[in-house]
């Protein structure tokens, strides 16, 4: 099953808030003023006579709608950061990982690589993931992740060999499994010497640890 495609409203809200506001008033100018100067200026008389137009305000609507659209994008991008700073904030240990669901669990690691300055694209939070659940971007290197916030079990040897697959699929770089609990033997066995890193819960509870003590700073 293919993933759908996302809206323009979506695909801006997953850009910084200060992002989508710069955008908004962007959009509109051009729309409101700047298409109108063009056209006068350089379209030839039809042109002029269309850029007569635009000068009058005909489109004007379709700018504030614009305009509304991307700050609204913006308003949902700040909801959204604020969000996953407090749910970064409120971890106490691995108690309260495992007493998130599956999509805050996924969020708070994207937000923990992002805090150590990968860009992070969420694929596993749209449906359909094939596995991969997250795309980190950092110094030319790409590296896919997958998150299992399983509480009780082992993360076998199975799992591991399907994102190794999906790494020599993708060309990336390198993979990380990130989960709550721990790993088989030979799941520990197999990664040695590929570029696969497991990272268990303890690991991860540093890393969110080490977050939490930055954004105090």
């Amino acid at each position: 099953m293919g993933r759908r495609k996302d809206s323009s409203i979506e695909m801006v809200s997953k850009l910084p808030w200060q992002a989508g506001i710069v955008l908004g008033v962007a959009g509109y100018a051009a729309m409101r003023y700047g298409l109108g100067w063009c056209m006068t200026t350089f379209g030839g008389p039809t042109g002029q006579a269309l850029g007569i137009s635009l000068a009058a305000g005909v489109y004007a609507p379709i700018a504030w709608l614009l305009l509304t659209a991307c700050w609204l994008a913006a308003l949902i991008s700040f909801l959204d950061s604020r969000r996953r700073q407090r749910m970064l904030a409120s971890q106490t240990g691995l108690r309260s990982l495992s007493a998130m669901d599956w999509r805050e669990f996924e969020m708070l690691v994207g937000e923990a690589f992002r805090r150590q300055g990968y860009k992070v694209r969420e694929i596993g939070l749209g449906g359909a993931d094939g596995g991969v659940d997250l795309i980190l971007h950092k110094d030319g290197a790409t590296t896919l992740v997958q998150c299992k916030q399983w509480r009780t079990k082992l993360v076998d040897v199975r799992v591991v060999r399907e994102m190794y697959g999906l790494l020599m699929h993708h060309r990336a770089d390198a993979v990380k499994i990130v989960a709550i609990g721990h790993y088989t033997d030979d799941a520990q066995r197999f990664v040695h010497g590929k570029p696969i890193e497991l990272v268990s819960g303890l690991a991860l509870l540093t890393m969110v640890r080490e977050c939490q003590v930055a954004a105090r700073r």
